[in-house]
């Protein structure tokens, strides 16, 4: 990115954010507290830091869902973040591998999935005497398919960042300003969002995805990566900066062998690259770069 590029993109990003940040703070100073479905990511870390700010520490508090499907690295990392804007954190464990429907993996796994966390949440707010809980959701997420805002709204769970129309692109900008170390954050959905749909979900197969993405990390892979589960293959997508330096050389070989490492016998390199929400897309043999031992 050039520094014209990054200087129109920053002032794109920081069109009406202030606008929208002093709306969000009226939103929050209006409940009066918030318990935060808190996973430590980009949007959840920005809303946690503005709730702290608009209500302080006695009024405001994450909450972690644990489970298979939340990696470690970012479990630690949620963690540390919540340490240094002085959010407090309790942690739930979720149970929604146990639920043959989100286990079966279908198009709507997410709703399972958020209906398990919420139905712990909700519960512990009014134990709490915490007035609203809400979730990291921004106005971006409104659109496509999002199947977990509808367990949401089941359990009155309230989408702050949506409802004053703060966007993925505004709350970078805002989280850089508040020297938030996830302003630059890749996205990281749960860890079963890496099979494609219908394909069982298992601790077993969220443990390989993980170990591998984790050994990918371990030799400098940086940005947007995914590593999609299909069976023996491992279909590794990479960011576009980070594409190229990894297809020749000591780069190729070295990242051949990390995925390896997790137990997949043949490993794809996807020449499409990062793409979200595209685990069912299929793949023509063009499209795929395959990593030989």
């Amino acid at each position: 990115m050039t520094p014209r590029e990054s200087t129109s993109n920053e002032a794109t990003a920081s069109d009406g954010a202030d606008e929208r940040e002093a709306a969000l703070t009226a939103w929050l100073v209006a409940r009066g507290s918030v318990m935060i479905g808190y996973s430590g990511g980009v949007d959840s870390a920005y809303l946690a830091a503005a709730a702290l700010e608009a209500l302080g520490p006695d009024r405001t508090i994450g909450v972690i869902g644990r489970s298979p499907s939340y990696p470690e690295a970012q479990w630690t990392a949620a963690l540390e973040v919540a340490r240094q804007i002085g959010l407090t954190v309790r942690e739930v464990a979720t149970n929604e591998m146990e639920d043959p429907r989100y286990a079966a993996n279908p198009s709507n796994r997410c709703y399972f999935c958020k209906t398990e966390l919420w139905s712990h949440l909700a519960p512990l707010a009014r134990e709490l005497g915490i007035a609203t809980v809400v979730d990291g959701t921004n106005a971006d997420d409104l659109t496509g398919h999002r199947p977990g805002k509808a367990a949401a709204t089941e359990w009155g769970v309230a989408s702050p960042l949506a409802d004053v129309g703060l966007t993925k692109a505004q709350i970078r900008f805002l989280s850089a300003r508040r020297g938030l170390p996830t302003w630059d954050q890749p996205s990281s959905p749960c860890l079963s969002s890496r099979l494609p749909t219908g394909i069982t979900v298992t601790p077993l197969r969220l443990a390989k995805v993980e170990a591998a993405e984790r050994a990918a990390r371990a030799i400098g892979i940086r940005g947007d990566l995914r590593v999609r589960y299909h069976g023996d293959t491992a279909r590794v997508e990479l960011g576009s900066a980070e594409l190229d330096a990894w297809r020749a050389g000591d780069s190729r070989r070295a990242l051949r062998a990390a995925i390896a490492s997790a137990g997949f016998d043949r490993v794809e390199l996807d020449l499409r690259g990062f793409r979200t929400g595209m685990t069912n897309q299929p793949a023509d043999a063009g499209s795929l770069d395959v990593l030989e031992a």
